[in-house]
């Protein structure tokens, strides 16, 4: 397998000019995240029309002439499962890639599983088989031997083959505008996740009262200073469950803190008195200034309706060829069910784009009685059957 090996920033910068001229970049990133606060990003593989190249991060100065042109107007960027190495870039430039291809995102598109995993993709589409020997690698390690090179180009050699089959089909499929949206609205989701307050992707606060949250907020604010500090993850310093069940408590009292079950652990007793001033802090908020959940309580008969139709959500996608678990979740169908039947609220998702064309008009019909499901061959590969209701007034 032949490849460059750029270590060096006249390289790289040399390297960038020939992809800019190639026009389609072919990019996959080895990173390590699980001892890290944020993911430590160890390789880049770059494949393109000129040939192969690895960028290794842990020689390079400078890789803002490659974060510069992966987000340029020039290239086409592909990618597979993009979302790390959007953050990547994300977080080095602040922009996004302008003409970003996600292979899985695509493949779900064309009814194909989502997600589904680059190398089943690559059987399945070209009978090829990724080799696996490198899978818990050390990609810190220098230097890397010819073995943990070739395995992490191997996810990239194959992904021009793939984009071109998966570009064809969707714009077989009239679908292409649809890639374009959902680009966009994964790299919105991907940034949000990069810039939201993080304390809201904290586990189990779902239920928590406006006092609970405001609890976990300052022992989250808490735990994140001290995870970037030490640059570990920061459910080691302080698990999510914890947090939460402090928050329950609402117990400023250190003998309480103490006698919680997990808190015991003798690398946290330096932190326990932190803790209790988070918790105090809290407890003395004003009602205004605690944080209220952005979901509602949800109205049971919602909840009954989106279950009901979550059964009929798959029949609906597979006959549309699109993954349903692409096209929405059953939160979405129950955002869609409380619109539809309240007439008020922000559109939810499946009332939005081609989820509107696909799903929300036919969930909608189902709520307005135009058209029922029924189970037609109970041995069909989909049992379940849509007719317009025959007794309308």
């Amino acid at each position: 397998m032949d490849y460059s090996y750029v270590r060096h920033d006249r390289d790289l910068q040399a390297l960038c000019q020939q992809l800019a001229a190639d026009k389609h970049i072919f990019f996959d990133t080895e990173f390590i995240s699980e001892d890290v606060y944020l993911p430590d990003l160890c390789l880049i593989q770059v494949a393109s029309k000129s040939g192969l190249a690895v960028i290794d991060p842990k020689g390079m100065i400078d890789l803002s002439p490659f974060w510069d042109l992966i987000t340029s107007d020039d290239v086409t960027v592909v990618a597979h499962a993009a979302r790390e190495e959007f953050l990547f870039c994300f977080r080095a430039t602040g922009k996004w890639p302008t003409r970003l291809f996600d292979t899985q995102v695509a493949a779900g598109l064309i009814g194909m599983e989502f997600p589904i995993s680059l190398g089943n993709l690559i059987t399945r589409q070209l009978g090829e088989r990724l080799p696996k020997g490198e899978t818990r690698t050390n990609w810190r390690g220098r230097p890397l031997s010819k073995q943990q090179i070739e395995y992490a180009l191997n996810d990239v050699i194959y992904l021009d083959q793939i984009y071109q089959q998966l570009a064809e089909e969707l714009e077989n499929l009239e679908r292409t505008a649809w890639m374009d949206a959902e680009m966009n609205r994964f790299q919105n989701i991907w940034e949000d996740y990069s810039t939201r307050p993080g304390w809201r992707s904290v586990s189990g606060i779902g239920n928590l009262n406006r006092r609970s949250l405001a609890i976990v907020r300052e022992i989250w604010t808490w735990r994140d200073h001290h995870a970037k500090s030490q640059n570990v993850p920061p459910r080691r310093i302080l698990r999510d469950d914890l947090m939460v069940e402090l928050s329950k408590r609402k117990s400023a009292k250190v003998s309480q803190i103490k006698a919680l079950r997990g808190m015991n652990r003798r690398d946290l007793d330096p932190y326990i008195d932190d803790l209790a001033d988070c918790v105090r802090r809290a407890i003395e908020l004003p009602d205004a200034d605690c944080p209220t959940n952005h979901r509602g309580t949800a109205n049971s008969q919602y909840t009954v309706l989106g279950q009901f139709l979550s059964a009929a959500l798959g029949s609906i996608c597979r006959e549309a060829r699109i993954a349903p678990s692409l096209a929405c979740t059953i939160q979405d169908v129950r955002d869609l069910v409380a619109y539809h039947l309240d007439k008020s609220g922000e559109l939810p998702p499946l009332a939005k784009g081609w989820r509107a064309e696909v799903i929300g008009r036919t969930i909608e019909d189902l709520l307005d009685g135009s058209l029922v499901v029924k189970i037609g061959d109970p041995r069909a590969d989909e049992p379940l059957a849509f007719e317009r209701h025959s007794n309308q007034a």
